[in-house]
C-alpha cells in the first residue's frame, strides 16, 4: 500500500464561499493533495504561518481583507514570497487581472472554475525550478 500523504503538496484555498472552499478541496484531494481552507484573509494570514502551503488560491472578493491586500501581505513577507498566489475572481476585467500582478499573485483564475483550471494551476506552480 503506497500513501501519497508522504509528498502530497499542501495547497490553500481561501475564499469566504463556503461552496467554493468545499467544492475546491474536494478536487483537490482526490488528486492526493493535502488541502488548508480558510474564509477570510485574517484567518489564511495565521494558517499560511502555522502551514507553510506550497500553493495558495485566494478569493478577491472577502470581508475585512480582500484578496488584493491577502496577497500583497504573502508576497510581502520574505519566508512567503516565492509561494505561488492565485487569485479567484467572479470578475475577469483586464484591470482586475493587472491589479492582481501587481500585488504579486502568479496566476488568475476565474470563477466558476473547472476541475481541469484548478488541478492544471497547482500542477504548473508546484513545477518549481
Amino acid at each position: 500500500m503506497t500513501s501519497q500523504a508522504n509528498n502530497a503538496a499542501k495547497v490553500m484555498v481561501v475564499d469566504d464561499s463556503q461552496t467554493i472552499r468545499r467544492t475546491a478541496e474536494t478536487i483537490l484531494t482526490r488528486e492526493g493533495y493535502t488541502v488548508i481552507t480558510a474564509s477570510d484573509g485574517y484567518e489564511a494570514l495565521g494558517k499560511i504561518v502555522d502551514h507553510h502551503p506550497d500553493v495558495i488560491f485566494i478569493d478577491i472578493m472577502m470581508p475585512r481583507l480582500d484578496g488584493y491586500q491577502v496577497c500583497a501581505l504573502i508576497k510581502s513577507n520574505p519566508n512567503f514570497a516565492d509561494t505561488p498566489a492565485i487569485m479567484l475572481s467572479s470578475k475577469d476585467g483586464v484591470f482586475d487581472r493587472a491589479r492582481g500582478r501587481i500585488v504579486g499573485s502568479d496566476e488568475y483564475l476565474t470563477k466558476p472554475f473547472t476541475k481541469d483550471e484548478l488541478i492544471g494551476a497547482v500542477r504548473t506552480h508546484l513545477k518549481k525550478p
